[in-house]
């Protein structure tokens, strides 16, 4: 079965998120644990806590479909020791929250070496990064979500990913989350049957198919291979609607968080319907 969601707001606390999923008819949802675009932030409040779980269970969504998504600002690969190792602290304080609301894994980008080191030492520096957080933690695990390679982003060919997750050495603990706007611009085309299972062959053939954890469901504004990040409404991009039709009757994808980031939020309960209306065949 498929679980179809949206990344809904937590203004006003955590706890509202279940219910703006509920609103939408997610089976899913994805959330900031905190404001994404600041460094520091008050604790998660204990009623807080409670009030997420209670309306998680009361909305009906497992914990393993929720998807907690870091902060803009943290770059794990950054060139600079004092701002990578303040990312490192940020991503443990959200990877801490994570833990606390009872979600299984954090979502995080990989980084960026803005230039300044090669794609190995910055490969490095994320993985060092990662196994700092989970030694220092016990029931949360990392997801590394699949980059278009826009500027000098890591993280856009499987074989980075692929490196981060052997460099960290935590299978149990770690894993992929695969972005369809992402992968399109990272250069992998999903638009056809043979295109979709040489590029979800690759990913099983170079990561592994038991690191397929999550997704991000998106269409995409630019061209195959343009390493350009840029989110379209779902069936109206340069994708269409066969790559999530594709998808959505794709074994490797049942009972995993599958996550809208679609540029217009007032389309997400119709985007809910037509992504579960397209498996079987059900749709056109």
């Amino acid at each position: 079965m498929k679980f179809v969601g949206a990344h809904v707001s937590a203004a006003g606390g955590v706890e509202n998120a279940p219910l703006n999923a509920r609103r939408i008819g997610a089976r899913a949802f994805a959330l900031f644990t905190k404001n994404q675009k600041q460094w520091q932030a008050k604790p998660l409040e204990a009623e807080g806590i409670a009030a997420f779980k209670k309306n998680l269970a009361a909305a009906g969504i497992a914990p393993r479909h929720v998807l907690p998504h870091d902060s803009y600002l943290i770059n794990l690969g950054h060139p600079a020791a004092a701002q990578r190792n303040k990312s490192v602290m940020a991503l443990l304080d959200e990877a801490r929250r994570t833990e606390q609301l009872g979600l299984p894994f954090l979502n995080f980008h990989p980084g960026s070496h803005l230039g300044e080191l090669s794609d190995e030492q910055c490969l490095d520096f994320v993985a060092a990064g990662m196994r700092t957080i989970l030694s220092e933690t016990s029931g949360v695990g990392l997801l590394v979500e699949g980059t278009s390679g826009q500027g000098n982003h890591v993280g856009h060919r499987f074989e980075h990913l692929a490196r981060i997750l052997e460099r960290v050495g935590a299978a149990e603990r770690c894993g992929v989350c695969l972005d369809t706007c992402h992968l399109f611009a990272a250069g992998y085309d999903i638009r056809s049957a043979e295109a979709y299972e040489a590029t979800m062959g690759r990913f099983d053939a170079i990561i592994g198919r038991r690191f397929l954890r999550a997704a991000h469901l998106n269409d995409a504004k630019a061209e195959l291979g343009s390493r350009k990040d840029r989110h379209d409404s779902i069936g109206k991009g340069k994708l269409g609607l066969e790559a999530f039709r594709l998808l959505m009757n794709d074994p490797r994808f049942d009972d995993l968080p599958l996550i809208l980031e679609t540029i217009d939020e007032s389309l997400w309960p119709a985007e809910i319907e037509l992504l579960n209306s397209l498996v079987d065949g059900r749709a056109s």
